[in-house]
Formats: C-alpha cells, sequence, structure tokens
C-alpha cells in the first residue's frame, strides 16, 4: 500500500492526538514541586534531630526511594504519574519506580526467572552495580581509615 505525504500525515495526527500542554505542564511542575517539597521537608527534619547534613541527605534519598517503590507497589505511583506527567520523573523517585514497575510484573513467574531476571530490565542494572561499587568502596574505605 503506497501513502503519499498527506496521507500519512493524517494517519499521524489519528494516532497521536495534540496533547494538552496548557494543563499538562502545570501539573507535571506542581507534582514534581510537591516530590521535592516533600524531600526538602525529610531532609530538615532530619536535620531537626541533631543529623549531620550529610547524613540527613542520605536518608532523605533512602526515604524518597522506599517512599516511591511502597507507592509503585500499591499501584499509586501510577495514578499520580497519570496526572503529573513528567513531574514524577523527579530522579531519584522516577528511577525507584522504573525498578520495582517490572519487578512486580514479572512476580509471577517466579522469584529468579520472573523477578530475579526482570528486575534488571530497566533500571535494574545501575542499582545493582552502583550499589556493588558502594559496597567495594565502604570495605575499601574501612580498612584504609
Amino acid at each position: 500500500m503506497k501513502v503519499n505525504q498527506q496521507q500519512y500525515s493524517e494517519m499521524i495526527k489519528k494516532a497521536s492526538p495534540p496533547s494538552k500542554s496548557w494543563i499538562n505542564i502545570p501539573k507535571a511542575f506542581v507534582i514534581g514541586g510537591l516530590i521535592c517539597g516533600i524531600g526538602q521537608l525529610l531532609l530538615d527534619w532530619y536535620k531537626s534531630m541533631d543529623m549531620s547534613e550529610k547524613n540527613a541527605a542520605l536518608l532523605t534519598s533512602a526515604t524518597l526511594v522506599f517512599l516511591s517503590a511502597l507507592l509503585t507497589g500499591l499501584k499509586l505511583y501510577e495514578k499520580i504519574a497519570k496526572h503529573g506527567g513528567a513531574g514524577t520523573l523527579v530522579p531519584i523517585t522516577g528511577f525507584a519506580n522504573a525498578v520495582v514497575s517490572p519487578a512486580i510484573e514479572f512476580k509471577s513467574e517466579g522469584l529468579i526467572l520472573g523477578l530475579g531476571a526482570k528486575i534488571f530490565a530497566i533500571a535494574g542494572p545501575v542499582i545493582l552495580y552502583g550499589t556493588l561499587a558502594s559496597v567495594i568502596y565502604g570495605i575499601i574505605y574501612y580498612f584504609i581509615k
């Protein structure tokens, strides 16, 4: 079937309707801002417990990852992302969601071939090798100090 340029353009318009950027951009801004605001509140709260800036920042990151993974597991992150769009891609929470989603999707295939193999589908290798590198670095640092 031969399709000319005009027909092709019409097919594209039907397949991908224009987004409502006049509403999507402000929603992404608000949702992303709320996620960042929650992160800032957590950081301030941890620092108010006489925690060092470094430890408070680490605990804030860990808390945001945990909350993102929890909300993904409860299927709430998807609902937030439906309204927040790109605002939910705030790096740390979006990354945690990208790791947990395939794990949940493939858990029915078993722990090894399902969850264990598919968790690495999207963002898992970065977490795996990042964690491994940090453990090795920690051990080296421990013995040097």
